[in-house]
């Protein structure tokens, strides 16, 4: 569908509804063809399914707000980038590390493998940005042939790729070991991606998309966090073996969106302070989330 000329709206693809069906219903059928087969999986499913659900809250009121501060926005920007920090550092990085203790490595050799993990799960995420096309709503196109999409779509790739490493991280908690754990770090993703998903959403009608079509925008970018998901502890399944480097990549790629991407984007018109709070503040949240309950 192409743009109205006439008006400043820019109207969702079909498509774009299209999948977002196709993904919830095959999402329902896999999670219980992996409820028997593998509960493991199943769990890693749900909890992806629990992260994108959070994102579809969030950019629910968008539907009744007439607006949203940029200072709150920055704010609740940085609380998510807290909430990614601390999902690295107490949910994978140390987890990690400790897994591959206890495979018999000792602690250089274990320390190791969780920075070589890390620097390639970053180094992946820089070549996803660098290559695959989308659009930043403050940095502009960015990406190869990225003129020759839809800017719909470019949207929707450049919010995929910040949801990519949450729903990794789930899945490798959930391949691994400690259910616990991993429920934690779900709990603290799906929190996070509440006023992750709202600022999306506000995003989206700022750049000119119907309130309607900003939520739908937002719902689908969400659905690559159970896919992700599943992926990530289907890897870990092949192997234990592979438990701290899947933990170790996570983390990478985790670090990678809040340097690269979040923690620029809520400094960028001048409110840092504000954004430090709410990082902050969601780095404590999400630390008392995995000390306490795992």
């Amino acid at each position: 569908m192409t743009e109205n000329k006439r008006s400043p709206f820019v109207y969702v693809d079909p498509a774009l509804f299209i999948l977002c069906v196709v993904t919830v219903l095959v999402g329902y059928k896999a999670w219980g063809y992996f409820h028997i087969q593998n509960p493991m999986v199943a769990n890693a499913l749900l909890g992806g399914a629990v992260a994108a659900f959070g994102t579809t809250i969030g950019t629910l009121p968008v539907l009744l707000a007439r607006s949203l501060s940029v200072r709150t926005q920055d704010t609740m920007l940085g609380f998510a980038a807290g909430v990614m920090l601390a999902a690295c550092s107490f949910s994978l990085i140390i987890p990690g590390i400790d897994a591959a203790r206890s495979q018999g490595v000792g602690a250089w050799g274990s320390g190791f493998i969780v920075a070589g993990s890390i620097m390639l799960g970053a180094g992946l995420m820089f070549l996803i940005e660098r290559f695959v096309p989308h659009e930043h709503f403050i940095k502009g196109v960015e990406g190869q042939q990225a003129l020759l999409i839809r800017r719909t779509w470019l949207f929707v790739f450049a919010i995929a790729l910040h949801n990519v490493p949450e729903g990794l991280a789930i899945g490798v908690g959930f391949g691994g070991t400690d259910q616990l754990r991993a429920s934690a770090l779900a709990a603290g993703i799906a929190i996070q991606d509440i006023p992750e998903g709202l600022v999306v959403a506000v995003a989206l009608v700022g750049a000119g998309y119907k309130r309607s079509s900003a939520v739908l925008l937002g719902i689908v970018s969400g659905l690559i966090e159970p896919i992700a998901a599943v992926l990530g502890a289907l890897v870990i399944n092949l192997s234990t073996i592979l438990l701290p480097w899947g933990l170790g990549f996570a983390a990478g790629a985790m670090l990678f969106v809040v340097s690269h991407e979040m923690i620029p984007e809520s400094h960028r018109k001048g409110h840092e302070a504000y954004a430090t709070g709410g990082l902050i503040i969601g780095f404590v949240i999400m630390m008392l989330l995995d000390t306490v309950l795992a």
